[in-house]
């Protein structure tokens, strides 16, 4: 017969820790008796700063279709601008357009930092969300080996039950 393992040697086995018995009905009495699903969203929104959110938005307008169409129409605007329309000396940035490469090279440069800033966020919202998920499951799993366990029971005694009705039936037949 397979030999059931305690909460103790879950929790253990989960966390792949040794806890003392105080630990243990601490950690037991937390996962079992106390809700610990947090909405990571609205915990990281309470967090914010205003850099952050700035950096979010730098990040959801640099990211999308809408920014790159507008700046390839700004590049071919300035290009059209400085090579057809603007001739003789009237140029504002002539061929080989090193204003312009100055001005993408300040872009990038600033646009870099801040779209890894809105991704060291983001992966840190998803750390939480992993911590919140894998607490969510050890309390979900210890909650069902207490149930299996009340099952069991209750089998254990309906069966004592319909031995003893058994018994009974019996006993009357008998007299």
């Amino acid at each position: 017969m397979v030999k059931k393992k305690t909460k103790k040697e879950i929790v253990n086995m989960l966390l792949n820790t040794n806890l003392d018995e105080k630990d243990e009905e601490e950690l037991l009495d937390l996962l079992i008796d106390q809700p610990i699903s947090i909405d990571i969203d609205k915990l990281e929104e309470s967090k914010m700063t205003k850099g952050d959110f700035i950096a979010d938005k730098v990040s959801e307008i640099a990211g999308s279709w809408g920014f790159i169409i507008c700046f390839v129409i700004f590049l071919l605007g300035w290009v059209i601008l400085n090579t057809v329309l603007l001739k003789d000396g009237k140029e504002i940035d002539p061929y080989p357009f090193i204003l312009l490469n100055l001005l993408l090279s300040c872009i990038a440069a600033l646009q870099a930092p801040v779209i890894m800033m809105s991704q060291n966020r983001q992966a840190a919202k998803d750390s939480l969300r992993n911590q919140n998920d894998y607490r969510t499951d050890l309390k979900s799993e210890l909650i069902l080996e207490e149930l299996h366990d009340k099952i069991v029971e209750i089998q254990k005694n309906q069966k004592e039950i319909l031995k003893q009705l058994k018994g009974d039936n019996e006993h009357e037949i008998k007299k």
